[in-house]
């Protein structure tokens, strides 16, 4: 099951407390002090695990502690610092704070980590407060509270092609053609509930990762459909694959719709990279189908995945547009 969303609880170890105790020792009637500081709280560390794909997990648990401080001892013993609790969260999980939805962190690259509470401060013993004046002190210092939050976690999925269209184009058709995913495939809308990945094989040595998102429709960034809860799987992909039956009575009318919801959920998913795949060419009448197209200002391949016809320049195109992202991003690199 794909879950890309979760609200946990998590709560960092107090800090221990300090000791009050003094040195007990044979001729020594009044020893000085000697209790021991307390241990420091463990942290909460989120942390990315990159054979994870979902937040999954959290669907069963949702609440998480680490572990508190040892308290201070005599003879000048220390409390233990308490245990962090590492959290592996897949990635791309976005993290906020549940109370006033604040971005704390994006967690994109694996080993990526953030200490979402942070441990309480161990306590100070008796033995820190002696002075000239002041040489028997019976008090010690009680360990601060950890942090205690809730968070909220949403996964974008991390690829470099993401399939954009209307329900039933043909997205996980395509995707089950050139990867070895498995989405499911029928022949009515909204087939696709959840998205999926491919690894899709370009050439002998370059591959890249392909997204099916659920099919998009007219409202979708107002929740309409399958809507916004998917769109924003849409944010982390390098190239947009825009997908139109080239059977469609209206394809600028279709594609507007998608520039439009898309447009509505973020204006910046306008400035990706795309390319339009007119889906479905089985179906069209060799001597007609051009004829239909509209100049919509990006490079057109028409294709059907159930034949196979224009899937490899279909693919030649997708790798163009990465090569050409990868030197621009060297480029950046080098200035």
């Amino acid at each position: 099951m794909f879950v890309d969303h979760a609200k946990i609880q998590v709560k960092a170890g107090d800090g221990g407390s300090g000791c009050v105790s003094f040195r007990r020792e044979k001729y020594v009637p009044r020893g000085g002090p000697n209790g021991g500081d307390g241990g420091d709280g463990g942290d909460v560390i989120l942390e990315v695990n990159d054979q994870l794909h979902t937040l999954l997990d959290f669907h069963y648990r949702q609440h998480f502690r680490a572990e508190r401080g040892g308290h201070g001892q005599g003879g000048n013993r220390h409390g233990r610092r308490g245990r962090d609790k590492i959290i592996y969260v897949p990635p791309g999980t976005v993290v906020k704070d549940a109370n006033t939805g604040e971005v704390l962190t994006d967690l994109i690259l694996p080993k990526d980590r953030f200490i979402v509470a942070k441990g309480g401060k161990g306590g100070r013993g008796n033995a820190a407060f002696a002075t000239s004046t002041n040489q028997a002190p019976r008090y010690a210092e009680p360990g601060t509270k950890g942090e205690e939050r809730y968070i909220e976690l949403e996964l974008k999925l991390i690829a470099d092609v993401g399939l954009v269209g209307l329900p039933n184009v043909g997205k996980s058709t395509l995707l089950a053609r050139v990867s070895a995913a498995r989405p499911k495939i029928a022949n009515y809308p909204f087939t696709t509930l959840q998205p999926n990945l491919g690894l899709v094989k370009l050439n002998e040595y370059e591959s890249c990762v392909m997204a099916d998102i659920p099919g998009l429709i007219e409202g979708a960034h107002k929740g309409k459909g399958l809507g916004i809860r998917f769109l924003r799987h849409i944010e982390r992909t390098r190239i947009l694959l825009y997908m139109i039956e080239c059977i469609s009575p209206d394809i600028l009318r279709d594609y507007q719709v998608l520039r439009q919801e898309l447009e509505s959920y973020s204006p910046t998913l306008l400035k990706k990279p795309a390319i339009i795949a007119l889906t479905k060419m089985d179906l069209q009448p060799a001597d007609s189908w051009w004829e239909k197209i509209p100049d919509l200002g990006l490079p057109v391949c028409p294709i059907s995945a159930v034949s196979g016809e224009g899937l490899d320049q279909l693919l030649q195109l997708i790798r163009d547009k990465l090569c050409k992202l990868q030197q621009e991003a060297t480029a950046v690199e080098l200035l």
